[in-house]
């Protein structure tokens, strides 16, 4: 299911970047232009709507409700269309406030910068696959150095607290709300695999079908 939601989101996250015009080339390769850094909230807020209003966050929401419903696991709403309809909803609210805790608030109080920014094809499979996942607790700064990922950890916590605004009862436990932190967290690191070798997937398609 996690391989089917990476695929799922990896082209999603395609089809929004060809859709704005964009390219996705490792940003450590020669002909690459480095990202433009993001260092002002407003930059940071409007890079929080444009990773929030896409189709990245219906289908991040769509793979996590049905998830949730067929392991019948938090946010705990029952069975049938109306469960997972709510389940949908609250994991829409989830990326949203998850987003916007993070990559806009605890992102512009400590100065981070919320984006991934991609490996690419110079570096052996391991370690773009390690480093992908490690940025789950890692994070680059404004100034370029690395430091702890408090945009993700800090971010997810405070998504879960607000979280309990809209889940039900049988969700809004300790244990519950510990697991939802921590399933976030650890969440962010593995989607980073999707934008790391969506691309290197790709590629390799076109050229078998050339």
């Amino acid at each position: 299911m996690l391989l089917v939601g990476i695929c799922l989101c990896a082209r999603l996250s395609a089809a929004q970047s060809s859709f704005l015009g964009t390219t996705s080339r490792p940003i450590d390769s020669p002909s690459a232009p480095q990202p433009t850094p993001i260092r002002t909230m407003r930059e940071k807020w409007d890079n929080y709507v444009h990773e929030t209003a896409s189709l990245l966050t219906l289908g991040g929401g769509t793979f996590n409700a049905a998830f949730s419903q067929v392991t019948h696991s938090d946010p705990k709403y029952g069975v049938g269309d109306v469960a997972f309809a709510k389940r949908f909803g609250a994991s829409v609210a989830d990326i949203a406030s998850q987003n916007f805790f993070g990559d806009f608030v605890v992102a512009s109080a400590l100065h981070e910068d919320p984006r991934y920014h991609r490996k690419g094809p110079s570096h052996t499979f391991l370690y773009r696959a390690g480093y992908a996942i490690s940025r789950a607790v890692v994070i680059r700064k404004d100034d370029g150095s690395n430091a702890f990922n408090f945009d993700n950890v800090l971010g997810s916590a405070l998504s879960t607290g607000f979280s309990n605004l809209y889940y039900p009862p049988a969700s809004r436990t300790g244990k519950g709300n510990l697991m939802h932190w921590g399933i976030d967290v650890a969440d962010n690191g593995f989607v980073n695999l999707a934008p790391e070798f969506w691309q290197d997937f790709r590629n390799k398609l076109l050229r078998r079908h050339r």
